[in-house]
């Protein structure tokens, strides 16, 4: 991811050296060159996934068509929610990518705690799932779209609930490759050690009203949006609420900048009148 930006674009290059020089891992060849299994580690994904994204978006305030450009709201699923806030001048890069270098890694050694796992569940209702987490001791995690839900928790308990919600008619049930049971229990001693270090972190009030995961709805204190931060981690994360709240408040145009298009793809079926325009790679930006 981002290999493309890094070559074509001094801005992107320019937010690859700075991360570099502030993790401890080769951040530039996790991105460019994977390999993926070292990806799907959390501990390594959640950085390069930030660094890319904000890549792309100073990407974009360099291109002549962000003059006309004026952001209403921000927001990001789960991690992005850091990215968000970072896009709305909340807390700086360099604030926002150690955060999310110690979010990934408290996150990773909750997994290894509290072995867990997540499945996204197609084609049934919420009552339904929460009433087979509440028999099974699964939990919900992420609400991303209409007919999509995600259950996290223990390993043995989501495999459980799997086999319950298989029975009770979800049109299909998909282990997800993540290293953890993330926005459940298992994360709980993540948020412990998250929390001590969200407390030398300088977080002001954004200039763009950022739209919480926790709450689907603006939260611009300092110290609200660090106790967001916290829960957010062993809580469910309301996306579509969260994607509705904006549009309720007249937006039709989101863009997304991330490596991939998984959230135009929730908003198809959130609301698909609305335009979702991907700036995450270089292909994006000739097209733009």
């Amino acid at each position: 991811m981002g290999k493309d930006l890094y070559d074509a674009y001094p801005e992107a290059k320019k937010i690859y050296e700075r991360a570099a020089a502030l993790v401890d891992f080769d951040i530039k060849a996790a991105c460019f060159d994977g390999p993926p299994q070292l990806l799907t580690q959390t501990r390594f994904s959640q950085p390069a996934i930030f660094v890319t994204s904000i890549a792309a978006l100073e990407v974009f305030k360099k291109h002549a068509k962000f003059s006309s450009f004026t952001p209403q709201f921000a927001a990001g699923l789960s991690l992005g929610e850091a990215t968000a806030l970072c896009a709305g001048g909340a807390i700086s890069f360099d604030e926002g990518v150690r955060f999310v270098t110690a979010r990934g890694r408290y996150m990773d050694e909750a997994a290894l705690e509290r072995p867990g796992l997540m499945a996204a569940v197609l084609g049934t209702e919420l009552a339904v799932v929460e009433k087979v987490c509440q028999a099974t001791g699964a939990e919900v995690g992420n609400l991303n779209a209409p007919g999509q839900i995600v259950i996290s928790g223990l390993k043995e308990k989501v495999e459980l609930a799997i086999e319950k919600l298989k029975e009770a008619g979800a049109r299909k049930v998909i282990p997800l490759d993540v290293s953890g049971g993330f926005h459940s229990s298992c994360m709980d001693s993540a948020c412990l050690k998250i929390e001590k270090a969200l407390q030398s972190m300088t977080i002001q009030k954004p200039s763009i009203a950022v739209v919480s995961n926790l709450t689907a709805n603006i939260e611009d204190r300092p110290e609200q949006i660090k106790q967001n931060l916290i829960k957010q981690m062993n809580h469910r994360t309301l996306w579509e609420d969260s994607m509705r709240f904006m549009i309720q408040k007249g937006v039709r145009h989101f863009i997304e900048f991330a490596p991939g298009k998984v959230l135009k793809g929730l908003m198809k079926k959130i609301d698909p009148a609305v335009e979702v325009t991907c700036l995450g790679a270089l292909e994006d930006f000739h097209a733009l």
